[in-house]
């Protein structure tokens, strides 16, 4: 159940998406929130330069790895603006964090990309739950989905 903290940090893993795309890569952000609602850790896709692993929730579950205990990693959040795909579901599950929330899904991205003449990219879109077990996941969030839309699709009519 999402509710308006769940929000808060979705809004602003949004805004780090925008600034992703202002900085000339793709537009996708998260957040890493503790048990007690302190924010940790933030980023935002660094794939422009050519390394496709430098997705912001593969960053936090390393960042997670090297300075919080497992029982701190499994009581944390971590929010993004689109579903995690299936290398940070596994980095996610590996690392032992806990709840996931996303304001768009992979399905939703795969049915714009597919009506924005996009091809699809190498790596299959699974939900999260293909990937991992025994972890709460929340989204995709109807009134975001449509801000995380418009920055795909101004990224795709670049050109």
């Amino acid at each position: 159940m999402i509710n308006e903290v769940d929000l808060k940090h979705l809004r602003r893993c949004v805004e780090l998406a925008r600034a992703a795309l202002e900085a000339g890569d793709e537009p996708f952000g998260s957040v890493l929130v503790s048990a007690d609602g302190e924010v940790l850790a933030e980023d935002h896709n660094h794939v422009a330069g050519g390394d496709h692993t430098r997705h912001p929730e593969f960053a936090l579950a390393r960042w997670a790895a090297e300075r919080m205990t497992p029982e701190e990693r499994a009581k944390g959040t971590v929010y993004t603006s689109g579903e995690h795909c299936p290398m940070c579901a596994a980095a996610h599950g590996w690392v032992g964090l806990g709840r996931i929330v996303y304001a768009s899904s992979s399905a939703q991205l795969t049915e714009w990309l597919n009506e924005m003449g996009v091809a699809p990219g190498r790596v299959r879109p699974l939900p999260i739950q293909e990937v991992i077990r025994d972890t709460p996941v929340d989204g995709p969030v109807p009134e975001l989905a449509g801000e995380v839309r418009e920055l795909h699709r101004r990224l795709h009519s670049r050109g």
